[in-house]
């Protein structure tokens, strides 16, 4: 029955008219005898011939009436109130027809027979068509996904209205939170109570939750979908109020239960004054400016309306994709910005001082640096050159071209550093406090965060790719904790921490609580629909296995070295108090370490960043890659010059006897 309903469906449109035509010719011949017979109780007029006139000149009055009303146009399944309209003015005509037929042809039609008619005609003809489509929606459910939509509001509804219409899921319930809306039948389904989603996920065989409730803050998105741990239903929802109001997305649009949401927090309204103080009609600089951070710096710096904003960045690809998307948002803004794209190394500081008396900056944000743990461990020398002497490069230049403002995109890892990026961070922190103490001119400033969700280093891409993979998710080890914060909230702070600094600061932006990396990896689990496969569930889709820590690894990120921190204007960004050291000083170590660099000379380089004040505490070796490749050739080198000495010496041994 299921495959003739979808065969029937599946037919040339013209096929499908003509049946309609057919089947709408007989429901008006069956209305019409019935209406004389349920008037008059008789089957009399069945034989006689003038009535017989009567129908046959209805009938193609009427079909005429139907196409000319559209009523054949309408595709079935969807079939909506216009169409009913349609049918009732089309059966409204057709007993028109009838009377006066009947009149001119003078046969016999009692004054009530043309209101049953109607009323047949409209019940069989609208009727057939109703339950055709029942029928077909019955016949495709199997073939639909079964969701539950959460949130029974406008949104929920309308969600479910634009489901009917797709041919992907279907809902088989709705939950909502509202004591007032439980127990309520909504589209012909039933209003459930979050407490029984387990029950109805295994009632309904659903498979994805649907949050339909798109003004909710991220406390209440994430506080309902902890309240959901332990189904493995996927959990998808619609866009947010703001993307939904501008016109940017719609209802019917599904994305996945961002992990950003979950772990970010509701953002705190910027400070005008702060976001503007720096970029307002001013020549503004990112170096790094394709990076995770640096790109989305320059989100945030377009839309406070600078004059021009320069990208400088070593990357051809990166640099192209970051000036390409903010050239076409100000031509879509109509924003009079200039964009300047720049290729160039932040270690070369005639370029850079060539750019900055160029286009006259007067504000830069340093984002530019090697950032990721393990690669700058196996790469010391580019590590220590792009993060120590690129910024100091950066910060030479800015004095020389009489720049106003120089922000340090610092990080968490530069407190008492484990590893050799950490070190270089906080080495490029005391340079520009150096540089701070040597002169008044520019404003050197430093803001230190932990790790941003979904930046290139971020765990959580690298999950996502694993579970959609199969698994297992690698994790170095089941204590790492780490702080998070969404790339658009750091930046939108890094703004307003350079518009305090007074020459010298280091601002540390609250990052809310650590989180557990092992969590963090199971929440992703049980969000993309799929369980944890242990030992006591070797039935679960998605292992995490622990493969150990990687070179320069802590377990725990801290953002304070001793502890001393001041509060200020904003509540989310704090000063540190931290030690340094006068640049004479300074220049001594960055000397002796640019000489170890060029020799490269690691054992020279570990020395002394361990001398710095710096707190460096490594775990591992030397771990650059080309100097132990080196060793290990030498080594090998050594043990053959070795055995070639044994064998000689035997020789001469037996030569001797």
């Amino acid at each position: 029955m299921n495959d003739a309903i979808r065969w029937l469906f599946k037919q040339p449109r013209s096929i499908k008219r003509i049946i309609s035509l057919l089947l709408d010719a007989l429901f008006i011949s069956v209305a019409f005898w019935a209406a004389f017979i349920l008037r008059l109780e008789e089957v009399t007029m069945l034989g006689s011939g003038s009535h017989w006139l009567v129908l046959l000149a209805t009938i193609p009055v009427t079909l005429v009436c139907f196409v000319r009303l559209g009523l054949y146009r309408a595709v079935l399944r969807y079939l909506g109130y216009h169409a009913i309209v349609t049918m009732f003015l089309g059966t409204v005509l057709s007993a028109v027809a009838m009377v006066l037929v009947a009149y001119y042809l003078d046969v016999f039609l009692p004054r009530t027979v043309p209101i049953i008619y109607c009323a047949f005609a409209l019940l069989l003809c609208g009727g057939a068509r109703t339950l055709a489509r029942a029928l077909y929606s019955q016949s495709t459910k199997k073939l639909k996904i079964p969701v539950i939509i959460y949130g029974a509001g406008s949104s929920g509804r309308q969600l479910y209205t634009s489901m009917q219409i797709g041919n992907e899921y279907r809902a088989v319930a709705f939950v909502d939170d509202n004591p007032n809306l439980q127990r309520a039948m909504l589209h012909g389904l039933t209003v459930f109570s979050a407490s029984e989603l387990p029950q109805l996920v295994a009632r309904f065989g659903a498979r994805k939750l649907l949050l339909a409730m798109p003004s909710i803050s991220r406390q209440r998105r994430r506080d309902i979908v902890e309240s959901l741990d332990g189904l493995s239903v996927e959990m998808l929802t619609i866009p947010g109020i703001a993307d939904l109001v501008s016109g940017k997305s719609k209802v019917s649009e599904l994305h996945e239960v961002s992990i950003e949401d979950l772990l970010g927090r509701d953002p705190v309204e910027p400070f005008a004054e702060l976001i503007a103080a720096n970029i307002r009609n001013k020549v503004v600089m990112v170096t790094g400016a394709g990076g995770s951070i640096g790109s989305e710096l320059c989100r945030q710096i377009v839309q406070q309306q600078p004059s021009t904003l320069v990208l400088f960045e070593t990357s051809e690809f990166v640099l192209y994709q970051i000036d390409q998307e903010l050239t076409n948002w100000c031509r879509e803004k109509d924003c009079k910005i200039r964009i300047v794209p720049v290729m160039a190394s932040v270690q070369r500081q005639n370029r850079l001082e060539a750019v900055m008396n160029a286009f006259k900056v007067q504000t830069v944000y340093h984002a530019a640096a090697c950032k990721h743990v393990p690669l700058v461990e196996y790469n010391v020398v580019e590590g220590v050159r792009n993060n120590v002497f690129g910024t100091w490069r950066a910060g030479e230049a800015a004095i020389n071209c009489g720049v106003e403002t120089f922000v340090l995109i610092s990080t968490d890892k530069a407190v008492r550093p484990t590893n050799v990026m950490g070190t270089s961070k906080r080495l490029a922190e005391l340079v520009l406090q150096g540089l701070a103490l040597r002169q008044n001119n520019t404003r050197f400033c430093m803001v230190r965060f932990g790790n941003v969700l979904g930046s290139s280093g971020s765990v959580v891409p690298l999950f996502k790719r694993q579970i959609r993979g199969g698994g297992p998710i690698t994790l170095t080890h089941e204590d790492i904790t780490r702080y998070f914060m969404t790339i658009p909230e750091a930046a939108q702070l890094v703004i307003q921490a350079g518009a305090m600094g007074k020459g010298g600061d280091v601002f540390v932006l609250d990052m809310g609580e650590p989180v557990r990396i092992i969590d963090l990896a199971r929440k992703m689990i049980r969000l993309m629909g799929y369980e944890e496969k242990t030992q006591t569930n070797p039935k679960g889709d998605i292992e995490i296995k622990v493969t150990g820590l990687r070179p320069g690894e802590k377990l725990y990120e801290e953002l304070l070295i001793g502890g001393d921190e001041s509060t200020t204007a904003h509540p989310r960004i704090r000063t540190a108090n931290e030690v340094f050291l006068p640049w004479d000083e300074m220049l001594s170590l960055l000397t002796a370490l640019n000489t170890a660099c060029e020799a490269y000379d690691q054992p020279k380089i570990r020395e002394l960043l361990l001398s710095a004040p710096a707190a460096f505490n490594p775990q591992d070796g030397i771990c650059d890659l080309v100097w132990r490749e080196g060793q290990e050739k030498r080594r090998a080198e050594k043990a053959v010059l070795s055995d070639e000495c044994l064998v000689l010496s035997e020789k001469q041994e037996v030569t001797l006897a």
